[in-house]
């Protein structure tokens, strides 16, 4: 990308884990136990985890296992993942950057349900947008478009209006297939064909625009 970027946006669909949240910690512990409990290499694993609600990742890693064993071991997961908040973190520059987005349309929009959301959230020490799409909230894991889609309905806002912020391959692919603009944050985000990337959100900048439809500019790598 260039060394800056400016991207114009009514609204904002913000991924949580590991681009509000450095939660990759507690990730690797709870999927890494899951991996040796199913003969499966752990690093493999860990290829395919990121962004996807866990029974999709289950699908992906144990292909001949019935549907209803994923949804069944996903929930004891979810359980485990919610008690386990050691060394979860903000991202560089994420609470600064959701104060500067209050009165801006934005959601959460992640693969983890309510209550793990809320757990790693305030594991951060981060502000809960008001309006937030979780597991329980659609039928489709990322890269399905559905939770970018249901973000922006809620919100008011055209598909084509909004920005989101993603990390992971599944997320991008989302967001891509919502018809939005994507910023990709982190190490993982680049190779997936994001519309920019940044390093972490200390390298965007909200600026609110002022007149009767608002929006936003968002200067890119600052």
């Amino acid at each position: 990308m260039p060394a800056t970027a400016v991207l114009t946006a009514r609204a904002l669909l913000l991924d949580m884990d590991g681009t509000l949240v450095n939660s990759d910690a507690a990730v690797e512990r709870v999927w890494r136990r899951w991996a040796e409990r199913n003969g499966l290499d752990g690093d493999e694993v860990m290829k395919v985890v990121h962004g996807r609600q866990g029974y999709a990742s289950m699908a992906l890693l144990l292909p001949d296992r019935p549907m209803e064993e994923n949804y069944a071991d996903n929930a004891r997961m979810l359980a485990e993942e919610t008690a386990d908040t050691e060394g979860v973190v903000e991202i560089p520059g994420a609470r600064g950057f959701l104060a500067s987005l209050r009165g801006v349309p934005h959601a959460l929009v992640t693969s983890a349900n309510v209550a793990l959301s809320t757990a790693r959230m305030a594991a951060a020490g981060l502000r809960m947008p008001e309006v937030r799409v979780t597991a329980e909230s659609v039928g489709a894991s990322k890269p399905d478009p559905e939770g970018f889609l249901k973000g922006a309905a809620e919100l008011g806002v055209d598909p084509a209006d909004c920005v989101v912020f993603e990390d992971s391959a599944a997320g991008i692919a989302a967001g891509r297939s919502a018809g939005m603009r994507v910023v990709g944050v982190g190490p993982r985000a680049g190779a997936h064909g994001p519309d920019v990337v940044v390093r972490d959100l200390t390298q965007v900048r909200v600026e609110v625009e002022a007149g009767v439809d608002g929006g936003v500019r968002l200067h890119i790598g600052e």
